[in-house]
């Protein structure tokens, strides 16, 4: 008997065996892409918030310098970043009605995070530090 009139062994994957690949996979990707999408979001309001925690400082700076609020983010000479740009519109602007001298700053989403963060929605701080947020998780679930 020589060595070519030996059967070989079979190479390869069964057509089974790819099928348990791929659902193994399918599921992996339907657990993990739910998470990946809320953490996005997360970091998305968390940008945001940051730059109105940043927006709070040179608003309480410009009241040194001015004895007022400034009306909006171009007399801060300020402008929020690409990143949060893209995903949230920024705005301060004065308190009226009020006797104290006040400010706001508010954060309304846009596009994608408008339509994926409806837990938290618009969010605001003001002078005092105080925070909301119009979405069902509420200051608690957001700040």
């Amino acid at each position: 008997m020589t060595q070519h009139s030996q059967a070989r062994a079979p190479r390869g994957f069964t057509l089974i065996e790819v099928m348990i690949t791929v659902a193994i996979v399918a599921i992996l990707a339907s657990i993990a892409y739910p998470s990946y999408l809320r953490y996005i979001i997360r970091s998305n309001r968390s940008a945001a918030q940051g730059y109105m925690l940043e927006v709070t400082n040179l608003q309480q700076r410009y009241l040194l310098d001015a004895r007022a609020y400034a009306a909006n983010l171009a007399a801060l000479n300020s402008s929020a970043p690409s990143h949060v740009s893209s995903n949230y519109t920024v705005a301060t602007a004065p308190k009226t009605g009020t006797t104290l001298p006040g400010f706001t700053v508010t954060a309304t989403p846009i596009g994608s995070q408008l339509a994926r963060d409806t837990d938290c929605a618009t969010l605001t701080i003001d002078e005092t530090g105080t925070k909301t947020a119009s979405g069902t998780n509420g200051v608690a679930g957001c700040w």
